[in-house]
Order: C-alpha cells, then sequence, then structure tokens
C-alpha cells in the first residue's frame, strides 16, 4: 500500500477535506502557517500557476560503468584508455563523435548505444559531468595513498555509497535525502495538496526522505489500491473494513497506523482520478523498457499536476543491471539502448506537455566503477560520469573535470578507482539552484558544500 506520511498539522480528518484542499481550499493558508514565516516567503517568491518545476532522478543501480558511456577519441588519450581498459575498451571507430562546446585539448566520442543521447547533446539539450563522486572535501593520489584524507565512510559499497549519493550529508548514511530536502522547503508552493512533493516509481528511495516529506509510491501503471471488495460480498467488507479503520484507537500505535492507512486510501483516490482526466499520451516509450515506463508515469503525473495542486515536484526512477563485475561486454550496449531510447522518449513528452523548460532529468549512479577488467567486467569505483537533460540544461558540454583514463595516473587512487573531481554535493546544489532552493537554504542542506570551490556548475540556466 503507498502512502505519504505528512506533518500531523496537514493530515485530513475526511475524504472530502483532503479532496478540499488538492482543489486548493482553505488549506493553503494553514499549510503556510505550518512551515512558518521562510516557507511563506519561498512561496510569495515562487511566483504564479506558470512557475511549475521539476526534478527527475533516474538512477542506474548498481554502479554505472561511464568510463565506456563518454571515452576520450585524441590518439594519446584513448591510447590510455585502451591501454586501462584492456579488453573492455569499445573500439575507437565504433565511437560516436561529439563537439563540447567548452574545449579542453581533447576529443570525444559516445558509446555506440546512445544515438539519441548523441541527438540530444548536438541539439544542445544534455550535458554531462565529469567524474562525479562522493566527497567529504576533494582530495588528491597523495592524500589518499598517505591515509591523511578526509573521506566518507566505507567507500565502494554498494549500500553506503548508495545512501551518501542520494543524502544531504555524505558522511552521514542516516541523514536525510537531498529529495526529501527540497520538498520540505518547498512543500508550500503547492498550497494545500495533501500529495508528497516526492513521487517514487521505484519503490522506497532515501533521496526523498524528508521531515515531514516523505516520498509517494506509483506503480508503472498508476497507483496501489486495495483490492478484494469487488463480487459478492464485496461492498460489506469494505463497509466493515471503514468502519474498522475509522474507529478512534486508544493505542498511539494503533492510532497512527489506521491514520497513516487512511491517508494511503484517500490518496489513492485522489491519484487515481486525476489521472483518469489526463489525455493519452503521443510519445511512445515502448522501446525503453521497464524505465521506460517508470518515466512514461512521471509524465503522466506531470500532465494531471493543475488537478493535483504541484507546483514543484521531485520524482525517482530506477533501472537495475548495472552491477557489471560480469558479462559487461555483453550486457552493456543493451542496458545503454535502454537508458538512451528512455531519456529521448521523456525530453519528446515534455516536449508534447510544453513542459521541456520546466523539467530537468539527472540521470545518476552510486559510484563508476573501475577502469581496470577484472576479465569479464569490472569492479566498484568511485568518480562515475552523470547526465542531465531538458531544456533549461546548458547543454552540449562536458562541465567538470575529466580525470586522466590512466591506471596509476594523477586520478587513480588505486585498481582503477578514478578519484572524483567533483562532488555529489555540487552537483546537487546546481539541481537545487535552479529548482528555487535559496543560497541560504543550500549550505544547511549540504554541510560539505562549503569545502568546495565551486558551488554552482553552472549547467544549468
Amino acid at each position: 500500500m503507498s502512502h505519504s506520511k505528512m506533518d500531523p498539522q496537514l493530515r485530513a480528518p475526511s475524504r472530502r477535506q483532503l479532496l478540499k484542499w488538492a482543489a486548493g481550499g482553505s488549506a493553503a493558508a494553514a499549510s503556510l502557517q505550518t512551515l512558518g514565516t521562510a516557507g511563506l516567503l519561498r512561496a510569495m517568491r515562487g511566483g504564479g500557476p506558470g512557475d511549475y518545476k521539476a526534478l527527475v532522478v533516474m538512477y542506474l543501480a548498481g554502479g554505472n560503468d561511464s568510463f565506456n558511456m563518454l571515452v576520450p577519441t585524441n590518439t594519446e588519450a584513448y591510447s590510455e584508455y585502451a591501454a586501462s581498459r584492456q579488453n573492455l575498451a569499445v573500439p575507437l571507430n565504433d565511437l560516436v563523435p561529439i563537439a563540447p562546446a567548452t574545449p579542453d585539448g581533447n576529443e570525444y566520442g559516445l558509446h555506440p548505444a546512445l544515438p539519441g543521447i548523441r541527438s540530444l547533446f548536438d541539439d544542445r539539450k544534455l550535458a554531462f559531468v565529469a567524474n562525479v563522486g562522493s566527497l567529504v572535501r576533494p582530495v588528491t593520489r597523495t592524500e589518499y595513498l598517505d591515509r591523511t584524507a578526509v573521506l566518507p565512510p566505507l567507500l565502494f559499497s554498494h549500500k553506503h555509497q548508495q545512501a551518501q549519493t542520494m543524502r544531504v550529508d555524505a558522511g552521514d548514511d542516516d541523514a536525510l535525502g537531498w529529495g526529501g530536502r527540497f520538498g520540505d522547503t518547498l512543500a508550500a508552493m503547492n498550497g494545500g495538496s495533501p500529495l508528497s512533493p516526492g513521487i517514487s516509481i521505484a519503490g522506497s528511495t532515501p533521496l526523498l526522505a524528508g521531515n515531514p516529506t516523505q516520498g509517494y509510491h506509483l506503480r508503472s501503471d498508476g497507483s496501489v489500491a486495495l483490492t478484494g471488495f469487488t463480487g459478492t460480498g464485496g461492498p460489506a467488507l469494505r463497509a466493515t473494513f471503514d468502519g474498522l479503520r475509522n474507529r478512534n484507537h486508544p493505542n498511539l500505535l494503533n492510532a497512527e497506523f489506521a491514520q497513516t492507512r487512511n491517508e494511503s486510501i484517500e490518496l489513492d483516490a485522489l491519484v487515481t482520478a486525476a489521472l483518469a482526466t489526463g489525455s493519452p499520451l503521443q510519445t511512445s516509450f515502448a522501446d525503453g523498457g521497464p524505465v521506460a515506463n517508470q518515466l512514461r508515469m512521471v509524465a503522466r503525473m506531470m500532465q494531471v499536476r493543475g488537478s493535483l495542486g504541484m507546483q514543484r515536484q521531485v520524482f525517482f526512477v530506477r533501472m537495475g543491471g548495472f552491477d557489471t563485475h560480469g558479462g559487461q561486454l555483453s550486457n552493456q550496449p543493451f542496458l545503454y539502448r535502454d537508458v538512451d531510447a528512455s531519456v529521448a522518449a521523456f525530453q519528446e513528452a515534455m516536449e508534447e506537455l510544453g513542459l521541456e523548460n520546466k523539467v530537468t532529468l539527472a540521470v545518476i549512479s552510486e559510484f563508476g566503477r573501475t577502469l581496470s577488467s577484472n576479465g569479464q567486467g569490472t569492479d566498484h569505483g568511485w568518480g562515475g560520469h552523470y547526465m542531465v537533460s531538458g531544456g533549461a540544461v546548458v547543454g552540449g558540454d562536458i562541465y567538470g573535470t575529466m580525470p586522466r583514463f590512466m591506471l596509476d595516473g594523477p586520478d587513480d587512487s588505486g585498481r582503477g578507482r578514478l578519484i572524483p573531481t567533483t562532488a555529489t554535493d555540487q552537483f546537487t546544489a546546481t539541481l537545487g539552484r535552479w529548482f528555487g532552493i535559496s543560497d541560504v537554504d543550500l549550505p544547511q542542506m549540504l554541510p560539505n558544500l562549503g569545502q568546495f570551490a565551486t558551488p554552482d556548475l553552472g549547467f544549468l540556466g
């Protein structure tokens, strides 16, 4: 059962009250009062109905080997790349050339399974952010090898680096998620809507954990409703169920459970009714696999944002299969084809809905993988490349600093694990500023941000 745990002062005692709030009723004022003066000022700055913005995080779970996604193609740099990658190197003639707007002395090409990404890059609607990773502060190879570097805990662990990538503090894997904190800060812009500003189409995620914001869960085909109330005896069973869930519970845990269940039922009705009002999308997501279906649901939710009262939203989708310790040569092209088709279709859908300048898609992973081959694939790394797409992206360029693709080179911490040259905090802060998070709030959300010279990487206009 999907649910969104809201602040108690925003909870509604009945479906009628919830629907009234969703329609933009008087609860907007109560919401602003709950969030305080800072929230009120942010909402006043937010503007009118046309000020919608959304962030969509597409998470490549397992550790994307992005060093085969974006590859240097000039002679010296490609030679280093090929020597390091060994049997995993993409042949030079197969790489699809791109021309970044800001030259850095190298030439680059994309994996041949990424023609849609290449088109978006050429159209200045997509950018790469080079060698991003979890950092507390900048780290050099010497500091790492001398054991004097200040590092996030438990590097190279899926669990911990997933958490660190999605949370606001790379040094605390129990911290709130940055998507949840964004939602907390700008929730007042959604008026009195009971729907969480954070929505996952891929189950629970720390990225959407805030206080009070919690992620609302959908499936690719819509909201998850209770079953068993149809057919003979169904109405009577539902009446009995409703009587039990609406009774007063003296036990606090029972009362909290009943309240959460009630919210889930009411939100299911609200979301299902809203989705039913949307027109069928003309954009086809058929070529992108399961993650494309998740993005299609994101587009459908954006289409009915007005009836749900939403001005700011953070969405989460997930694609697995990137833990390529083995079978990388055969599996990676299929993975990248799905990524390529999904990102291209989503951008097309945003243009169909007239939201291309209002929505930014960020494609991230918990870490990159080793430059070195283990014979069949790669092992857990550290830095890796991210992508961002959308009409607000200052695209056709590579942001950050590309590493040397060289084993035991200046960026190698050992075993081909490249030290990030851009922190996840910098990447997140750049998204946050565009989304509407103030320069005062960002350092409080991202406590390590002040350790880096460039808090805004400039990839969003």
